[in-house]
């Protein structure tokens, strides 16, 4: 009895071992996303927000990553991600970096040579915290929120030509800096009378929204890291 009793617990304690060797594995590639409240995923679960559902679809495609650290809030301008990235530490903390940043300053009128300034240091930053390889730091473009429920009543040519102006601002930026650049924008403008794309507030990306953007994402972060 003592013995099948030895036996029994070096059984539970080496299936323990090998979950907790499982666990390092499966936390072993870090995630940043950067931005303001279309990373946080406003009005949906954070499981269903794009970082939480990128970790996912990136698990499923055998890349093993840690529930992601989100360094973003609601309302967010670069000015604001910057004083954010202020209390991070500039060093390679992270295996990869998603950046997505600016409806705010477009929504707000403010200056877009001031966001291309800001645009740039945040780059730089995300580069660094990404052990400073810039093919590990993904841009993505700032949806239309012009083509939601949201604006209707408002001069939506303005928005979307705004919002084109400081994509081409950032995609600039992105390729000066050779980081990666997901235009997501295009399935902003699907359909704007699509409720099920929005959230309650019929402005901010529903969790349908996100599965969209993360099968473009997914495919490009899963590609470099495979090579």
């Amino acid at each position: 009895m003592k013995i099948k009793l030895c036996f029994l617990l070096a059984i539970i304690i080496s299936q323990a071992g090998y979950g907790q060797a499982n666990r390092t594995i499966i936390d072993s590639v870090r995630y940043l996303a950067m931005g303001d409240s279309y990373t946080v995923g406003r009005f949906v679960p954070t499981a269903k927000s794009f970082p939480y559902q990128l970790a996912a679809s990136l698990k499923n495609k055998g890349i093993n990553v840690a529930l992601p650290i989100v360094l973003a809030q609601n309302g967010w301008r670069t000015d604001e991600l910057l004083k954010g990235i202020a209390g991070y530490p500039r060093t390679g903390t992270f295996d990869f970096v998603t950046l997505l940043i600016g409806v705010n300053n477009q929504y707000q009128n403010k200056n877009p040579d001031i966001y291309k300034t800001e645009f740039t240091q945040i780059l730089n930053a995300a580069i660094i915290m990404a052990k400073g390889n810039p093919k590990h730091v993904f841009v993505l473009s700032i949806p239309d929120w012009g083509s939601t429920p949201f604006a209707n009543g408002r001069n939506l040519d303005k928005i979307s030509a705004e919002i084109d102006e400081y994509n081409f601002i950032n995609k600039v930026v992105a390729d000066a800096a050779k980081v990666h650049y997901i235009n997501i924008t295009g399935l902003s403008r699907t359909d704007s009378i699509n409720t099920d794309l929005v959230t309650t507030d019929h402005l901010h990306p529903s969790a349908r929204m996100y599965s969209w953007w993360v099968q473009k994402i997914a495919k490009v972060v899963a590609k470099e890291f495979k090579k």
